[in-house]
């Protein structure tokens, strides 16, 4: 069975044009470039029938044509569907023409006989737009939930967050494009999930295919992205095939993007802007048929800054945005992430699921994550396995959250950092009750948390409260 061909654009490229030879050429042209989604229309009277019944990304339209002329039609365009780039052919320069045909919304227009280079280009430059107005649609409509189209795309990415579904209808919406798409945030967010996310609500047929450019040099990167024939270079005994390759008609995942090297910076960005590659050894480009995906832990605006990632290659990468949030920021997905990581690893180690304790939930609240999703698995995981009872036992994540503090130790002086005064210095005495008050807010008024929480035991936290009973049994604190 012949391998299936995704169309590029995902919105078809629309000609119009009443010649039978101009039509042939200008469509063969198109798709020796890598546009495969062309709909050819040779009688002005069916353009707006199909407008009406589907989508399209741009329309080369010509103007001398006969039932409808071109610039009549153009008119009706641009008050219909304001958003569609149209280019005009026109057999002419005639300047009161072509500033007419600008006037009533044209994005770009063309002289016949159509030279290559210009057709290429302006339809390269009218898609471009085309995917910027998405995109603002897109983002405008970002902070309106609505019900996902294919909520199973999201099925590894456990949330209950708002601002996390609001980033699924926004991932529902470009995901179709064949523009690259930037993923962004901290270390162990879920960038890679959020990846096969964008790659199954894309509806591409390839794979996904995921390749860590933080290790490759220059050489590396070209034969790991490209491949190489035969005899390409000294050892090469055998063709290799480039992930490029095993991702055709489908996802390029970049991991670790800001780690790439300068020079094969360059490489990337003709991947991107000519949709094509060169394998080691080969003299003839191929044509890419892959949508590319680049996540970062780290600011590609910064390192632009610091002349360490191009300029160019950023702003292309940059097409679509998604920023993962840090867990810090989605603790009410906590709960759900707790149960899910508690089930999953008990299923596979053949246990019981445990029990989980309610002062679970309040003491991970109080704690940064500074590994995110991943962390809090690896602390699940290890207490699932330790576990000798029904109930998942709290030791473990104790020592992560708030870890024994051992009076005059040397890095207790950063507390300092954080602790601010008024112009009157508050009393020890008062200084132990606040620090107390606090520890209590943020256990919920459990005693044995907040103990754990300033590093002391629980009885002596008990004597200290029942000594100032006076400032704790007023119920504000939620204690008594």
């Amino acid at each position: 069975m012949a391998p299936s061909i995704s169309l590029y654009p995902d919105l078809p490229v629309v000609v119009v044009e009443d010649d039978p030879g101009v039509i042939k050429a200008v469509c063969r042209t198109l798709q020796l470039n890598g546009f495969t989604n062309i709909i050819e229309i040779n009688d002005s009277r069916r353009v707006m029938p199909l407008l009406d019944e589907k989508q399209v990304s741009l329309m080369l339209l010509d103007i001398t044509m006969p039932h409808i002329r071109g610039d009549e039609l153009l008119g009706e365009i641009a008050a219909r569907y304001p958003q569609l780039p149209v280019i005009m052919a026109t057999a002419t320069d005639d300047v009161e023409t072509v500033v007419g045909c600008m006037k009533k919304g044209a994005f770009d227009y063309i002289t016949k006989p159509i030279s290559t280079a210009r057709l290429v280009s302006a339809i390269r430059c009218s898609l471009e737009v085309y995917e910027l107005r998405r995109e603002q649609d897109a983002l405008r409509q970002k902070d309106q939930a609505t019900e996902l189209s294919c909520p199973e795309c999201f099925d590894k990415i456990i949330t209950g967050n708002r601002g996390l579904q609001n980033l699924f209808n926004y991932i529902e919406k470009i995901a179709p494009s064949s523009r690259p798409v930037l993923i962004t945030g901290e270390t162990g967010v879920g960038k890679e999930l959020a990846a096969e996310a964008v790659h199954l609500a894309s509806g591409r047929k390839g794979k996904l295919v995921v390749v860590n450019v933080a290790s490759l040099d220059d050489n590396v990167f070209s034969d790991t992205l490209f491949g190489h024939v035969k005899g390409a270079y000294t050892g090469a005994i055998g063709a290799r095939e480039g992930q490029v390759k095993k991702a055709e008609g489908g996802t390029l995942l970049l991991d670790e993007i800001g780690s790439l090297s300068l020079s094969s910076q360059v490489k990337l960005l003709r991947l991107i802007q000519e949709r094509e590659y060169s394998p080691l050894g080969v003299d003839v480009p191929l044509k890419a048929d892959v949508c590319i995906i680049a996540s970062t832990n780290s600011s590609l605006e910064e390192r632009v800054q610091q002349g360490m990632f191009r300029g160019d290659l950023y702003f292309r990468l940059k097409t679509h945005t998604i920023h993962l949030p840090p867990l810090r920021e989605r603790l009410d997905d906590l709960p759900l992430l707790i149960d899910y990581f508690a089930g999953r690893i008990a299923g596979e180690a053949g246990v019981k699921p445990p029990v989980i304790p309610a002062e679970l939930y309040t003491l991970l609240a109080n704690y940064s994550f500074p590994g995110n999703v991943r962390e809090l698995k690896n602390m699940i995981d290890d207490a699932v396995l330790a576990k000798k009872g029904s109930t998942l036992s709290l030791s473990s994540f104790y020592q992560v959250v708030s870890p024994p503090v051992s009076p005059g130790r040397k890095d207790d002086t950063a507390i300092g950092n954080s602790v601010t005064f008024g112009e009157q210095l508050p009393s020890a005495q008062g200084v132990r009750i606040l620090l107390v008050k606090e520890a209590l807010s943020r256990s919920g008024g459990n005693i044995s948390m907040a103990a754990h929480l300033i590093g002391i035991t629980r009885q002596s936290l008990s004597q200290f409260i029942n000594r100032n009973k006076d400032y704790f049994y007023d119920n504000s604190s939620g204690v008594g």
